[in-house]
């Protein structure tokens, strides 16, 4: 049984229900399982020797998640290759491919927890009253330790951008 923490997130003021560990700068980062495609898996390995920004939205279909995925696109192509960006969400991996199309979105890579919420679980950030991802921010560097972590307290607010990208650069 995952454990449930309480009292650390709201919804527009309302408590809600984050399931998993809350995990904290200079923790190993647990590994995944994520859907790129319908038939397309990968794991945290396939990023391995990178710096990795993880930018976790609860729906790309909501205005917060949009602008959030689109800053971390602008900054993605200014980080250079040894850095992923990538963007988690429980959309399908079909809404996630639709919206990035039509928004000219193409240097995050997009990651869809949708099958078994496994990352959701393992990263903590598993709403239990929705079954979606809450927003947070994680940066891991390339021997895949946490080195940033924002678990943002309201769902509607955006994170800090600008501390996250500098997390990254201080990687490289």
């Amino acid at each position: 049984m995952s454990q449930e923490r309480t009292g650390v997130a709201t919804l527009k003021g309302n408590p809600i229900t984050l399931v998993g560990p809350q995990l904290n700068v200079g923790d190993q980062a647990p590994d995944f399982t994520l859907s790129k495609s319908l038939g397309e898996f990968v794991t945290l390995n396939d990023f391995a020797g990178k710096v990795k920004l993880i930018s976790v939205i609860p729906s790309i279909d909501t205005g917060v998640c949009e602008a959030q995925t689109r800053r971390f696109n602008e900054a993605a192509a200014t980080l250079g290759d040894k850095v992923a960006v990538l963007t988690v969400s429980v959309d399908l991996p079909f809404a996630q491919a639709r919206w990035c199309g039509a928004s000219g979105v193409d240097q995050v890579v997009m990651l869809s927890d949708y099958k078994d919420n496994n990352f959701g679980l393992a990263y903590g950030v598993l709403i239990k009253e929705f079954a979606l991802d809450m927003r947070s921010i994680f940066v891991i560097d390339e021997n895949n330790v946490i080195q940033y972590v924002e678990y943002l307290q309201e769902m509607t607010n955006h994170p800090d951008y600008d501390a996250a990208i500098a997390a990254v650069k201080q990687l490289l």
